[in-house]
């Protein structure tokens, strides 16, 4: 395998983790001292189901790199409008919600990208093209 080869196959990959890792943070503001342990744990867990849902995509993508590109950028989409609407709705400033969407939707749809290139840069190297 040529080294620019091995980077696109393992940068989507590290991208990937890093952006769940950075999502998953977000799930830490769940916990609160006026709940009961098993109130602030069971909010945890439903805070972290959007990086558990990242994490089975990963895992598709990182067998299937087609397939896995193809639900990362469509995730991605999907979870840039989302998050869009709803940080319009607190604002009312596009530049804002559009900057948080930027910040938290691009890393998915840039991994997606390169999984999909790491794809074709392997089947045409094995093609011997």
């Amino acid at each position: 395998m040529k080294t620019s080869t091995k980077v696109i196959h393992w940068l989507p990959r590290i991208l990937c983790i890093l952006a769940i890792i950075f999502i998953s943070l977000f799930a830490l503001d769940s916990f609160s001292s006026e709940r009961t342990f098993l109130q602030n744990a069971a909010s945890f867990i439903m805070n972290l189901i959007p990086s558990f849902v990242l994490l089975a995509v990963l895992v598709v993508a990182w067998k299937w790199e087609k397939v896995g590109g193809i639900i990362l950028i469509i995730i991605s989409m999907a979870f840039c409008i989302f998050v869009f609407i709803l940080n319009y709705k607190r604002t009312n400033s596009v530049s804002t919600s559009l900057m948080i969407t930027l910040i938290l939707g691009i890393p998915f749809f840039l991994a997606g990208i390169l999984f999909i290139r790491s794809y074709f840069m392997k089947k045409k190297e094995l093609s011997g093209v």
